[in-house]
């Protein structure tokens, strides 16, 4: 299973599947808008599973460790 990473040189510094130029947040936006993990899968061929689900654990402790009070969705 690939991590998620972040460097400055790819993607604008935004977090990446490792190996890749696939944003956590495009993962996330398709899986917002109703898609599975297998549409996804379907659109992006050269992740896996995991890599998807390495996007929800990191989108995950992001959350837990700067989650701010406030109005959300």
């Amino acid at each position: 299973m690939r991590k998620i990473v972040v460097d400055p040189n790819v993607c604008n510094g935004q977090p990446v599947i490792e190996g890749t130029r696939i944003t956590v947040s495009t993962v996330l936006e398709f899986l917002s808008a109703g898609d599975s993990i297998d549409d996804v899968l379907a659109g992006y061929p050269t992740i896996t599973r995991d890599d998807v689900l390495a996007c929800l654990a990191y989108s995950a402790r992001l959350l837990k460790h700067h989650f701010e009070v406030g109005a959300v969705a």
